[in-house]
């Protein structure tokens, strides 16, 4: 875990905020001269005031001071806001395209709820970072620094105690930093865990409805909220005391450099004015670092959460192309499985397969659950990266081309077509959104949607809930099917399309299925019986191991 108070690969990876950084750098270095010249106009107007007289240079330059100050802190504030929500965008799109480069099983393997909290929560986190440590960390370089030389000319013994005290802050706020930070990787973790079992909880709140364990799981939840909680409380345990040692230390090096001045003062070895400046500015030295420390701590899931954003956005996707990508292959043209193995942490999906699928095959894929069916579809689709072997389409091996490019040649409906909180138009159009309405209606026509458009509220302009909330199970397939058929592509794959329908929706679905696959290459993973009847050839897939049969009647499928 990264334990610097900044994160170099920032700077690469979002070059956007370089540009406010350095202004934040360069407004830090004037807040520092302003400092001084607050310090000096007031040392030397308190010290005419003495002796009943007004310095109107002094309080002019005061007052100019005073105003500059505020218009630097206002623009500091505006810059690290500015930063803060571009480098969330930044990432938040790194973490979208690292979920699009690596595929849906990767989003499964890091658990999609501990993705969804690193993006939502955690680098909203990062808020505190930017608008409240960044800008102290550049003060606490800056302004110690404008002091000591600013002191070293009026009094240098003042800035030799300043210079050898200083370095305590930073140390000791080291030493319980290092200590607030496994705290706040532990609440990071548990926050992560919580998201991630909330969400799953939500997603299958209806299967725990029907059985009862509803209830059980608030309780699951309260619990992992109770513990979120508790180490939350460490980890402000660890931030207020990280506070009180370093206002202390602070304040006894402040105390260090005022009773030597104070000393000489009433000796007469220091003038009232040059004793007014050094003690003016000493707690000016010290009050940034003593800030920064203070708001490290408040900073410190956000930085959590950077480092967890930084790394897992540049995951390399597994197998990537060792060289440039070849041509995109033709979808009309053969595809080949050559010796295809594909292994998992725990298990082995496909072993050894190879299966040559000549251009316009409708092939029927048979098998019992887990067998490797949905794998099959995986590999072509790139979703899945061989372990050995490889699978080329039209003599291109699909690791080595685009496969953006040739994925707009397949048109994929899976077992559960996931709907989006958008229109029903705009749901089709999801793989083509670029199509005439013509096209759009004719998609419709197709896939046997126009009753359930009819009896929608507003037809294709109808919102739709969140993974197509208000559409029946065999309605979502069609919408599914007709996103297929508005893709017009060569190659089509469908995974179990009839599973959990009716009689009647798996007859409809069947009948517009006929449609899609005539005169395209064809993959259909099947369990009912009736998708088989129009296959040209049948394979079944066992204990990852690729069977091709001869056609047989529908009644004996698996």
């Amino acid at each position: 875990m990264n334990r610097r108070p900044f994160d170099p690969r920032l700077l690469r990876r979002v070059p956007a905020a370089r540009r406010d950084l350095a202004v934040l750098a360069v407004l830090g270095g004037l807040t520092a001269l302003l400092v001084v010249a607050q310090a000096t106009a007031l040392a030397t107007l308190l010290a005419t005031a003495v002796d009943g007289r007004l310095h109107r240079p002094a309080l002019a330059g005061f007052a100019a001071a005073v105003a500059a100050r505020a218009l630097v802190n206002w623009a500091q504030g505006t810059v690290a806001a500015r930063a803060a929500a571009t480098v969330k965008a930044a990432l938040r799109a790194d973490l979208l395209r690292a979920v699009g480069r690596h595929g849906p099983g990767w989003v499964a393997g890091q658990r999609a709820g501990q993705l969804a909290t690193l993006a939502g929560r955690g680098l909203d986190a990062l808020d505190a970072y930017f608008t409240g440590y960044l800008p102290q960390l550049v003060l606490s370089v800056t302004v110690p620094l404008a002091v000591l030389a600013r002191i070293v000319v009026a009094d240098w013994s003042s800035a030799l105690i300043i210079a050898l005290t200083i370095p305590l802050i930073p140390v000791f706020g080291a030493l319980l930093g290092w200590q607030a930070q496994a705290a706040t990787e532990r609440q990071w973790r548990r926050l992560s865990r919580l998201g991630g079992h909330f969400l799953d909880m939500v997603a299958g709140l209806p299967t725990l409805r029907a059985f009862g364990r509803a209830g059980a799981q608030v309780d699951v939840v309260r619990r992992m909220a109770d513990g979120h909680r508790q180490a939350t409380v460490r980890t402000l345990r660890i931030a207020f005391l990280s506070a009180l040692v370093l206002e202390l230390v602070a304040t006894l090096s402040v105390a260090l450099v005022a009773v030597p001045v104070g000393i000489r003062l009433l000796g007469g070895g220091i003038t009232l004015s040059t004793a007014l400046l050094v003690l003016l500015l000493t707690p000016e030295a010290y009050l940034p670092l003593r800030t920064a420390g203070s708001r490290f701590h408040a900073s410190m899931e956000g930085l959590t959460a950077l480092d967890e954003a930084l790394t897992v956005s540049a995951a390399p996707a597994a197998a990537a192309p060792a060289a440039a990508p070849a041509r995109t292959p033709a979808g009309a043209g053969e595809i080949r499985f050559e010796g295809v193995t594909v292994e998992y942490e725990r298990t082995t999906a496909l072993r050894d397969v190879t299966l040559t699928v000549r251009p316009g095959d409708r092939i029927a894929v048979i098998g019992p659950s887990g067998a490797g069916k949905s794998t099959l579809l995986g590999l072509l689709l790139g979703f899945v990266t061989p372990t050995a072997g490889r699978v080329t389409v039209d003599g291109v091996d699909l690791a080595r081309t685009d496969l953006d490019a040739w994925r707009r040649q397949v048109a994929w409906v899976p077992q559960r077509a996931h709907l989006f909180a958008a229109s029903l138009a705009d749901n089709i159009r999801l793989g083509a959104p670029d199509t005439t309405d013509a096209a759009l209606g004719r998609a419709v026509t197709d896939a046997a949607l126009d009753d359930v458009v009819a009896a929608l509220p507003d037809g294709l302009s109808t919102e739709l809930g969140e993974r197509g909330h208000g559409l029946s199970s065999g309605q979502r397939q069609r919408v599914a099917l007709a996103r297929a058929f508005l893709r017009d592509a060569p190659v089509v794959l469908l995974d179990e399309p009839t599973a959990r329908l009716d009689s009647a929706s798996e007859a409809v679905v069947l009948a517009a299925t006929r449609r899609l696959v005539a005169g395209r290459t064809a993959l259909l993973v099947a369990h009912r019986p009736a998708l088989l009847a129009d296959a040209d050839r049948i394979i079944r897939v066992e204990d990852g191991r690729v069977t091709e049969l001869t056609p047989a009647p529908a009644g004996k499928a698996s």
